[in-house]
């Protein structure tokens, strides 16, 4: 890949970066592809967060994702915001037009690809998301949308709730589901899909976000973690479908190179980098 003063730049913003795989997969896929972009990971502390987006149109950027901890609050920052990322309340991804900045949210499009690629189909299924973060708003929206019976558990219940209460605007099929309903055999078998959409699995010693032996055979367990995570290692011994946050990376990250390219990118060019990348 050569730089030079005609090379369009485009990023990733967050804090921190340095775990980022990003870049692998969005370089590939411009080195395959003959375009003169060029992806580069920005550490943004959050002290810096309005200076940075002012640098995207200072700098000309073609445009960045954004990460945590900054989708919520740069949405402050932006010239618009796209109806979906406005429900969602957070914006991954930023594309500049001549400075005109607009944001988009393409986490829950890349999730729902994901399950696609899968053969996992939420439509008429039940589906139990344990968080209630800004991940569980954007699978959340998509999934009720696609008529899912969908149940929200986090510890923090007011937080569920206040999800819930958004998610049945979209379509009145949000349910939260309690604490005793996560220790009851007959609702964690009553569900279709589970979903972990929580950082634990990340670190050693972590709980599991569900309790295994109340799961059935022929559930489907995700986990929006990129490794295969205890909670996916526990769930296929025990006969379930597994599906990793691998997926929904990579689907995310075609639809932001289509944002800002307007050309679809070869997926399976940024899956081969994405696992390169990960195996290093």
């Amino acid at each position: 890949m050569e730089i030079t003063g005609k090379t369009n730049i485009v990023g990733l913003f967050g804090h921190p970066v340095e775990h980022t795989l990003s870049p692998a997969m969005h370089n590939a896929a411009f080195d395959y592809l003959g375009l003169d972009y060029c992806y580069v990971p920005f550490h943004v502390h959050p002290d810096h967060l309005m200076e940075a987006v002012a640098g995207i149109r200072a700098l000309s950027l073609r445009g960045v994702n954004v990460t945590v901890p900054h989708k919520e609050r740069v949405m402050a920052y932006l010239d618009d915001i796209n109806e979906e990322a406005a429900f969602i309340g957070a914006v991954n991804t930023i594309r500049n037009d001549d400075g005109w900045l607009t944001g988009y949210n393409t986490d829950g499009r890349g999730f729902m690809r994901s399950l696609q690629e899968a053969s996992i189909v939420p439509r008429d299924k039940k589906v139990l998301i344990v968080g209630a973060g800004g991940a569980a708003r954007a699978i959340g929206f998509h999934l009720c949308k696609e008529a899912a019976e969908v149940f929200v558990f986090d510890i923090d219940s007011a937080k569920a709730e206040s999800l819930v209460k958004h998610l049945k605007s979209v379509r009145n099929n949000a349910t939260q589901a309690r604490a005793a309903d996560m220790r009851n055999r007959a609702f964690a078998q009553g569900m279709d899909i589970i979903i972990n959409a929580t950082p634990l699995g990340l670190s050693p010693g972590d709980l599991l976000p569900v309790k295994i032996p109340l799961v059935a055979k022929r559930q489907a367990v995700c986990d929006l973690i990129y490794k295969e995570t205890p909670l996916l290692r526990t769930a296929a011994a025990a006969g379930c479908r597994t599906m990793n946050g691998i997926g929904m990376l990579l689907w995310q990250g075609v639809i932001a190179f289509e944002i800002w390219t307007g050309i679809c990118p070869p997926d399976s060019i940024m899956r081969d980098a994405l696992l390169r990348r990960m195996n290093q």
